[in-house]
């Protein structure tokens, strides 16, 4: 069996367009073929309002504003010491990104973002600008997939402080996103896609690289937004929009892959950093730099077969510099990488925080699992003051540790604490 298919001839590849389009039909209805302002010409009244395009400059933003512009952001690779920043903001600011998913730009789906969503049906004035601009301008010049906004600055900002990211909101720019499964990578990497290789059930997801990508459509609900997959069985799930990679430039030199998490965040992808959500991080280099990427629209704990629902975000964050000693950020926060919600406090455990350009790169969840609870029983300890029995008890009979994902080598473990439990 080959490691992929073949490339389609003319004929079987409009034969796939075809297929295609008919699959996509039943996800994306006449809504979803909108312009910016999200018009849709055969929209039937009964229908909900579609979602509005977010194109580079329209609809609503907060605080300073920054661009996924094509010569400044970064493609597959993360800021370090050396880098430049787009924009410099004061402790305390509010920021607006736009962000751009990598799917349908990268070199497996054509490096053409009009050309990939037209095939499902999207009209071109509905591909966002800024990402066609970025397929054909930016260089793809790091070994990650992900297309990365920043770095931003933050005054004040020095080596043993901590970075606070508020998460303020978190629109979606476009009514849809991908899910993708490519050749060595996901969970089970050299099963799939290669089973599906000669079911005709799933010739028409594969892409023009041979590796799959199910296109995915998103739609207001009653109860929210939901998303929708193709095909003959209905299936939809509630959207929960988060960005998959927040962090702080790495105090190196080296080039820094955009794939592995490490101590200094990245691409995390804990799927509770929604609205509401706060991201603390240990700043490593002067200003923190920080820089965010990888929009989701909705993704499950492990985030197995790959990808999330990935589509592009325009979130806006509070940032704000705190120092240590001071009230403001959780002590293992100095440390490590920790997070919270409105109902959880959120230790997280990587199995190799130091980095793949430190040697090696550890993917055992058994190694981030001891990490997670080592964090957990230290903020248990040294922040709340619980006794150090009762805190490991507590969290054997109470915490819930989820997987962040299994798919981005260095793998995450999160834990889950109730602050109801400490009347908080």
């Amino acid at each position: 069996m080959p490691a992929h298919p073949a490339l389609p001839s003319p004929a079987a590849a409009l034969a796939r367009r075809s297929m295609l389009r008919a699959a996509a039909a039943g996800a994306l209805g006449a809504a979803l073929v909108t312009g910016e302002q999200g018009a849709a010409s055969a929209a039937p009244a009964t229908r909900a309002r579609p979602l509005q395009v977010l194109q580079p400059g329209v609809g609503r933003t907060r605080g300073r504003y920054v661009r996924a512009k094509a010569d400044e952001v970064l493609w597959g690779r993360l800021p370090n010491r050396d880098s430049e920043p787009v924009a410099v903001v004061r402790s305390g600011d509010v920021v607006t990104l736009d962000t751009i998913s990598h799917e349908g730009l990268l070199e497996d789906q054509g490096k053409d973002p009009r050309q990939f969503f037209e095939q499902y049906g999207v009209a071109e004035r509905a591909v966002l600008r800024d990402a066609v601009a970025v397929a054909a301008r930016t260089p793809h010049d790091g070994p990650g997939p992900h297309v990365v906004t920043g770095p931003i600055a933050v005054r004040g900002a020095e080596p043993g402080d901590v970075l606070k990211i508020e998460v303020l909101d978190l629109p979606l720019r476009v009514p849809y996103g991908v899910i993708s499964n490519r050749h060595g990578k996901g969970a089970l990497p050299g099963e799939y896609p290669e089973k599906f290789e000669g079911d005709p059930r799933a010739r028409p997801y594969f892409n023009e690289g041979g590796n799959i990508s199910v296109f995915a459509a998103a739609e207001r609900s009653r109860g929210g937004l939901r998303g929708r997959l193709p095909g003959a069985v209905p299936v939809g799930f509630d959207l929960h929009p988060f960005m998959g990679m927040m962090g702080v430039a790495r105090d190196t030199s080296a080039l820094v892959d955009s794939v592995p998490p490490t101590d200094a965040g990245g691409n995390i992808d804990i799927n509770d950093l929604t609205v509401g959500s706060t991201l603390y991080l240990p700043v490593q280099v002067p200003g923190a730099m920080f820089y965010s990427g990888d929009p989701h629209m909705a993704q499950g704990d492990g985030e197995v077969a790959l990808t999330a629902m990935e589509g592009s975000l325009r979130p806006t964050f509070r940032l704000t510099v705190v120092k240590r000693g001071l009230r403001g950020a959780p002590r293992p926060a100095f440390d490590a990488p920790f997070a919270e919600t409105p109902d959880h406090w959120i230790p997280i455990g990587l199995s190799d925080p130091d980095g793949p350009e430190n040697g090696g790169n550890a993917t055992s969840l058994d190694l981030a699992m001891k990490a997670a609870v080592r964090q957990a029983l230290a903020f248990l300890t040294d922040e709340l003051g619980v006794a150090g029995p009762v805190a490991y008890a507590y969290l054997s009979a109470a915490a819930d540790f989820q997987c962040s994902q299994v798919v981005d080598r260095t793998t995450g473990i999160h834990a889950l604490i109730t602050k109801a439990d400490f009347g908080r």
